[in-house]
């Protein structure tokens, strides 16, 4: 029961303050290391090898550090820094922060800097897109990331507490350093990339359902939510990035996918969801809401199995 109270309070930690600032974040530590097996490995021979190493070493001193931290946690200051440190994996409000302030630019009519905000989130080019294509990039943005900063978070933290959760961030974090399909990491980002499809897996479609139930509360329509699910959750070329895009774009009323570019290059990705209307401004709002309410279902339903699983022990 202790580990559940723990996650509760490091949920409303994040809900309240995000992510913290002027403080060192572990993100940026797992980065750090990243960033030193890096150069260690890169220019060696046999890149895929080499990506696997660099996956496995970042993993287990990941893994290591953590279990290192809780063997203590009967330690008041150890307790503390075990919540702080589930805290920092959590994006709730970090998530609605940044979709909150594209949605502020975007109502003041300032396409300009909306465009500029939007390019912090995204890896998409943003200089010439317009309103509708700044409100799809930004929906994408954040129903893609309900899996990656809201559930495989509770999903990893209900399965293991913190080792779990921290190693789970330490892929996250692999993943978008080097789990690029550009020359310098096609080969050595290939392992770290698809680890991260498979820890994610579950998650995802676990999220995608869980849209659908947010959707019935919220009134949004959860009918054409679990159908545009059950069609589209496919429709990416990565494994999971459909499963909460297919549910929101059905809740909502509105297609993802379509034009993109990215470095100049303008690609077509296939379609998600029915063009029931146009997007509109409110529709961030809408999918900020949707993300809260998962967030919730999720702590309370991995709550629940978590109780049952400690009372039949």
């Amino acid at each position: 029961m202790e580990i559940i109270f723990k996650i509760w309070i490091a949920y409303i930690l994040d809900l309240i303050f995000g992510d913290p600032e002027n403080i060192m974040h572990p993100v940026q530590m797992i980065g750090k290391l990243i960033e030193i097996l890096e150069k260690i490995l890169i220019n060696r021979k046999h890149k895929i090898i080499a990506g696997g190493i660099l996956t496995l070493l970042t993993v287990s001193i990941t893994y290591i550090v953590s279990l290192i931290i809780i063997t203590n946690n009967k330690i008041s200051i150890i307790i503390i820094l075990e919540i702080y440190l589930m805290y920092t994996v959590f994006s709730v409000n970090s998530l609605a922060r940044e979709g909150n302030k594209v949605y502020n630019i975007l109502k003041n009519g300032d396409i300009k800097t909306a465009r500029k905000e939007l390019s912090y989130l995204v890896s998409r080019d943003t200089d010439k897109m317009d309103e509708k294509m700044i409100i799809r990039s930004t929906m994408e943005t954040i129903s893609e990331n309900m899996v990656d900063g809201v559930i495989s978070p509770i999903f990893y933290m209900f399965l293991g507490g913190l080792p779990l959760a921290m190693t789970y961030k330490a892929v996250n974090t692999l993943d978008s350093m080097v789990g690029y399909k550009n020359e310098k990491y096609i080969h050595f980002g290939k392992i770290p990339a698809k680890f991260d499809d498979i820890i994610n897996f579950i998650p995802a479609r676990i999220t995608g359902i869980l849209i659908v139930f947010s959707s019935f509360i919220l009134r949004y329509d959860y009918r054409r939510a679990l159908k545009i699910f059950l069609r589209d959750r496919k429709n990416h070329s990565s494994p999971n990035s459909a499963h909460p895009e297919s549910s929101v774009a059905g809740a909502l009323g509105v297609q993802f996918g379509g034009s993109v570019s990215y470095f100049g290059i303008n690609m077509e990705k296939p379609t998600i969801g029915d063009k029931i209307k146009d997007f509109e401004i409110e529709d961030i709002k809408k999918n900020i809401k949707l993300m809260y309410v998962v967030s919730f279902i999720g702590m309370a339903i991995f709550t629940v199995i978590g109780i049952i699983i400690i009372k039949l022990k």
